[in-house]
């Protein structure tokens, strides 16, 4: 079993997927449940080969790339077929491997209009292996085409079964990511040229960075590209307006895909690729990351307050926590590198939650209308407690694992690398502790308004309006767990990411020597 793993573990992880997408290629469309089940099947098929990999994985290596695949690919740009599991993306996959199943299972009896399960499946199962090859790529190319994967089915899902304005969303979401793509491949290509070293790797790459006396200006420039793609992505302030309208937009399948694992991709691209390759222009741009950063985390929670849209409400809120998570980025140290890679894990299971309980808002209410709903916990007690206690994650509430995704990026703020300005920083601190303060306002605000009080006249003896079913409940609990018990115990993760972000980290600091 471990010989198998080493050499086939990974790719039989990635791309089970698409081995169910193209079984349900082959059956009619009218086949609803058995597409359902095949799309499951296929989902967690990935999961056990993730399961096993976890199992296997020596923890105490956790900075080294295990399972690693190396092979031939294309030859005629010295591309290889390069995978690896680290503790830096250990988290991630993890991540992607839980969230995926359960927007199935939710879509079991929630297929958005105009219906085809089939069609929509199959994009969910897409979107799963690209999710999963990026963070396994070790190569340049690898990654991008994995990066590029994803692209289309989030078009078609929210352009197809997306609400009224779902084109202008999707052609946003499709020119904004696009254009950054082409910006980070630029890039990818500059690298290439200027190391000379006719490869691809990423650690390879990385070593003849630091070998070759490539100017810093190059350096700078080349790593602006990389900016601009994972920027986008992630998305920051300013390239976030994209965000608001696709998740507005996007079904709720969709917005939880999006929010849990897509946005990640970018803050990923940042630690796997531009930091640990051109380090010495991550010292340049760290600032206007850094401030950026902050810009985001205030503008949104400012956003977050104007929105009368429940789902828009939860998407600005995304640009205010990404923020964070780009703030501890931007410190370049150990402990900002596993404090954004918490925060994006936290971010994913929290955000995604949200989305999931806005979308069973709207099944109920068909509206999202902040000021035509109230009395949640009235009328679906449950539910209400489950908003509640998503709700009190959101805004960092000690105990529960939004407070880890917050607090270690406010306080690596005080202590940034050594060759950045300390001052600077910790005016960023303080901006990005106001930050939480707006949380808590922005998102108190939404809950008092939708689960307190008493339920409008509008909807009061509606009878389509029940509490929690059981899909919704396969579905969320096993989100809502590891919300509590990383919260307890953020270790879980913190021990695994630690090594790898202490590469990182020293890379950095050995530029001061």
């Amino acid at each position: 079993m471990q010989s198998f793993l080493d050499s086939w573990g990974i790719s039989a992880m990635v791309f089970i997927p698409l081995v169910g997408v193209a079984i349900m290629m082959l059956l009619p469309e009218k086949e609803e449940e058995l597409h359902k089940t095949i799309a499951l099947l296929a989902s967690v098929g990935a999961g056990i080969f993730g399961v096993l990999l976890l199992a296997n994985f020596d923890y105490d290596r956790s900075g080294e790339l295990q399972f690693a695949v190396d092979r031939r690919w294309i030859d005629v740009i010295n591309a290889r077929y390069t995978i690896g599991l680290d503790g830096m993306s250990l988290p991630l996959v993890a991540l992607t491997l839980l969230v995926v199943p359960l927007v199935i299972v939710y879509s079991w009896n929630h297929i958005p209009e105009p219906g085809n399960a089939k069609a929509f499946l199959m994009l969910t199962l897409v979107l799963h292996t690209g999710m999963l090859g990026t963070f396994v790529a070790g190569d340049l190319v690898l990654f991008f085409v994995f990066f590029e994967v994803v692209l289309l089915p989030m078009y078609f899902m929210i352009g197809v079964w997306g609400g009224e304005q779902r084109l202008y969303a999707a052609i946003k979401f499709f020119l904004y990511t696009l254009f950054g793509s082409a910006l980070m491949l630029v890039s990818f290509l500059a690298l290439y040229w200027s190391t000379g070293s006719a490869t691809f790797n990423i650690v390879e790459l990385a070593e003849q960075v630091a070998a070759r006396d490539i100017s810093l200006r190059t350096q700078v420039l080349i790593f602006g590209g990389m900016f601009m793609g994972f920027g986008i992505k992630v998305p920051m302030f300013p390239f976030h307006t994209w965000l608001p309208d696709a998740h507005t937009e996007a079904p709720t399948q969709g917005s939880v895909i999006l929010a849990a694992v897509l946005l990640k991709l970018g803050t990923y691209g940042f630690i796997r690729i531009a930091i640990p390759i051109l380090p010495e222009a991550a010292v340049e741009w760290a600032p206007y990351i850094g401030l950026l950063a902050v810009i985001g985390i205030i503008y949104g929670a400012l956003g977050c307050l104007a929105q009368t849209d429940m789902k828009r409400l939860i998407a600005f809120s995304s640009v205010a926590h990404m923020g964070y998570v780009m703030l501890g980025i931007a410190t370049l140290t150990d402990f900002g590198i596993n404090a954004a890679i918490f925060g994006m894990v936290a971010h994913g299971l929290i955000t995604g939650m949200l989305f999931f309980l806005a979308g069973s808002v709207k099944e109920r209410y068909h509206t999202l209308e902040i000021r035509r709903l109230g009395g949640l916990l009235v009328q679906a007690p449950r539910m209400g407690w489950i908003l509640g206690i998503t709700t009190m994650a959101s805004l960092g509430l000690p105990g529960l694992a939004g407070f880890w995704g917050e607090f270690p990026a406010i306080l690596a703020s005080y202590d940034p690398a050594p060759q950045l300005n300390e001052s600077l920083f910790r005016v960023y601190m303080v901006i990005a502790a106001i930050g939480t303060v707006l949380a808590a306002a922005y998102l108190l605000w939404l809950l008092q308004r939708t689960a307190f009080g008493t339920p409008s006249e509008e909807f009061a003896d509606d009878p389509h309006i029940h509490d929690t079913v059981f899909t919704e409940w396969v579905a969320w609990v096993p989100m809502l767990i590891p919300i509590v018990v990383l919260g307890f115990v953020p270790s879980l993760i913190f021990d695994v990411t630690n090594d790898s972000a202490s590469l990182i980290g020293d890379v950095v600091q050995a530029l001061g020597r």
